[in-house]
């Protein structure tokens, strides 16, 4: 992802992009934190395999469960799973692109201190946000076909 600048404004849309999703008893477990100080990127990039992405980026975007505001966990992660969802739709509307950061989360301790956060908090993934190149726009993955994981009425009826 190229370093150009994304504007303050444009990262508050895209957190109230993700602040919109739904969560049990509109509990909105989500918390996050904005990172562009280069020196906080570096200590987090050290916690990574994933640091040359985690550099490179313009924005970060560490995402927490605040775990005092949570009542049922499974609810509560499938409602972070869904913020974080909306804001990666946000940023591809704003032609800009992302990364979803999961394996820093075998560093969560350690992210967790360099971010200051209050114990309550618990990472759930870290977005790196940026500009993509050309050659980035072009990259593409593959899906597992529906017939492979879709089935009608009941388990072993094809689609």
């Amino acid at each position: 992802m190229m370093d150009k600048e994304i504007t303050d404004d444009l990262i508050i849309k895209i957190l109230e992009a993700g602040s919109w999703a739904p969560s049990g008893l509109n509990n909105q477990p989500w918390r996050f934190i904005i990172v562009k100080n280069p020196k906080i990127k570096k200590d987090l990039a050290d916690c990574t395999k994933y640091g040359k992405i985690i550099k490179n980026a313009p924005v970060l975007i560490a995402v927490f469960f605040d775990q005092n505001k949570g009542y049922n966990r499974t609810k509560d992660m499938q409602a972070i799973g869904a913020c974080i969802q909306n804001m990666l739709i946000s940023i591809h509307a704003f032609n800009l692109g992302a990364v979803w950061l999961g394996e820093i989360l075998n560093q969560r301790e350690q992210v967790e201190k360099i971010l200051a956060v209050p114990n309550s908090f618990e990472l759930q993934a870290v977005l790196a946000i940026g500009h993509p190149t050309e050659a980035e726009k072009k990259n593409t993955s593959s899906r597992i076909s529906l017939e492979k994981i879709t089935w009608r009425e009941k388990y072993g009826n094809s689609l």
